[in-house]
């Protein structure tokens, strides 16, 4: 699986540099914003799996970010962790309120914050984290890249794994073709949407090698959801 991405939003270059570093080296991918503005066009040009939000910043302000980013369908479901040197409760309630799932108050050890990462990661996206993933009677393993469905094991493509793992993630949830797109190709590249069409076919194909339902559903006009 790719890596997750985390995108940093932090005005003090020396603490965004310092937090950056260490998010690499415990293996994000790191984009970085300096102020408000920039991480609202940087989320909506490609949504990462995670946001780090200072609240103090010039322009808009963090909790204005977070509470903007929370109002919108397609983002509010991405992980804010609001960090702060405001230590009163009333500030956190307020930070909280607003829509962010996690506070952290300056100055903070960088190794609970990557725990405190990593528990919203686990929830949200965790085959980013190696994770293996179940649902039914099928289960994907991330870290040795095999799926089995009843016992079986099935043969996938690179293409159909990283498909099947978003799937797998929120199973119920309908994704649009540009959203599979974003997730298992990435924005970068470009691809035909009709490219999603022909990997489902070959995902369901290969899910029903050795019989049983076909699990993927298509939402006409929408798109594609596992169950």
């Amino acid at each position: 699986m790719a890596q997750p991405t985390v995108l940093l939003v932090e005005d003090e270059p020396a603490q965004r540099e310092v937090l950056a570093y260490n998010l690499e080296a415990e293996g994000f991918a790191v984009q970085r914003a300096t102020n408000g503005e920039e991480a609202l066009v940087l989320v909506s040009e490609n949504p990462p799996d995670l946001i780090l939000l200072d609240w103090m910043m010039p322009h808009v302000s963090g909790l204005e970010v977070c509470r903007r980013l929370k109002m919108r369908s397609e983002t509010r479901g991405i992980p804010i962790i609001m960090l702060s040197a405001r230590s009163e409760e009333v500030d956190k309630v307020r930070g909280l309120e607003t829509g962010a799932d996690d506070y952290v108050i300056k100055p903070y050890s960088v190794v609970e914050l990557m725990a405190r990462l990593r528990a919203h990661l686990r929830r949200t996206r965790p085959a980013t984290l190696g994770m293996t993933l179940e649902w039914g009677d099928i289960t994907l393993d991330p870290e040795t890249h095999r799926v089995h469905r009843a016992g079986n094991t099935l043969k996938l493509g690179p293409t159909e794994f990283r498909l099947l793992a978003t799937l797998l993630e929120k199973p119920g949830r309908v994704f649009s073709r540009e959203q599979l797109l974003d997730r298992v190709w990435g924005r970068d590249i470009y691809v035909d949407s009709r490219t999603v069409d022909v990997h489902v076919g070959r995902l369901r194909k290969a899910l029903c090698t050795f019989g049983g339902e076909d699990p993927l559903r298509t939402v006409r006009g929408a798109g594609y959801a596992l169950g």
